[in-house]
């Protein structure tokens, strides 16, 4: 079987040398040359096995040791996908939109906990999203204005994640288990061609505490991953998914390249593959991308 080990760092943060990589091929079956995708921060190397797969990632981070340097192993085949589906909270952003929300009725700390919790697959998603919201009973939906101005900010390389998949004809989709009043923003911003969220209701220019039901959670998530796959005629290996929760677990796992991206450790542990050292371009170098390809910024 033809397979590719792709070894990233973050660009702010390159720690990739020839040694390292040589050291890679040597603990690979039948290795190919490396190819550099950007130099010092991004390089393929194909090679050929019928091994399991996290074996094979288990010895390249031996090779590894501590250095910040993130791997993915994956077919050859069908690399460059067709479809991706990006969670917002913590993936595409920096932040969980809900508790700079509550910051501004002085409970960031207490909903917070419960985002973490939820996020951990500790706690039902749902449930914990209703309980939520009605803390933030009454609070002026001008506040998201200020909240999305002043706190929000883009992930770095998801403006040239989005992009260059765009570029390369891929439609691109951002669903969050938040709500509507940031994912249009957002992916406005950062220049998805679709998104989905949860709406919060609104009496008179305030919140009422509650959300729509039903609530789009880690089910709606995989079956939005369903239908949109089901739309364009494609199959798994060609979509892409990325998130940090527990609920996007359900669509990551159904992805054909399911990236836990700086993720809870359930989901990171569960996921096809993990990033948690580079920044969202990583996501593009796993689709054997070369820096000069990419587009936007």
């Amino acid at each position: 079987m033809s397979l590719v080990a792709t070894l990233i760092c973050n660009p702010a943060n390159p720690a990739l040398d020839a040694s390292i990589v040589e050291g890679a091929r040597a603990v690979l079956p039948s290795p190919g040359a490396a190819q550099w995708l950007f130099d010092e921060v991004a390089v393929d190397i194909p090679f050929a096995s019928q091994e399991n797969v996290k074996a094979i990632e288990a010895r390249l981070q031996q090779v590894r040791g501590d250095l910040p340097i993130d791997i993915v192993v994956q077919p050859e085949a069908a690399r460059r996908k067709k479809l991706f589906l990006a969670d917002m909270d913590s993936t595409m952003i920096g932040q969980e939109c809900i508790d700079e929300l509550a910051d501004f009725a002085g409970l960031k700390a207490h909903v917070a906990a419960i985002t973490e919790r939820a996020m951990r697959g500790e706690i039902e998603f749902e449930p914990a999203l209703r309980e939520r919201v009605a803390l933030l009973k009454d609070m002026p939906v001008s506040v998201v204005d200020e909240v999305l101005a002043s706190r929000i900010t883009p992930t770095p390389g998801g403006r040239e994640l989005v992009s260059t998949m765009r570029a390369n004809g891929a439609w691109t989709c951002l669903i969050s288990g938040g709500f509507t009043l940031f994912t249009n923003a957002v992916a406005a911003r950062i220049g998805f061609q679709e998104n989905r969220a949860n709406e919060l209701k609104l009496r008179n220019g305030k919140l009422t505490g509650e959300v729509t039901e039903p609530i789009l959670g880690r089910a709606a998530k995989l079956a939005t991953l369903i239908e949109l796959r089901d739309s364009f005629d494609l199959d798994a290996i060609d979509t892409l998914v990325t998130g940090d929760g527990a609920n996007d677990l359900g669509m990551i796992e159904a992805a054909g390249l399911g990236v836990a991206y700086h993720a809870k450790p359930a989901v990171a542990a569960a996921a096809a593959a993990r990033i948690d050292h580079g920044d969202l371009t990583a996501l593009l170098y796993a689709q054997g991308y070369r820096r000069e390809e990419f587009v936007g910024g």
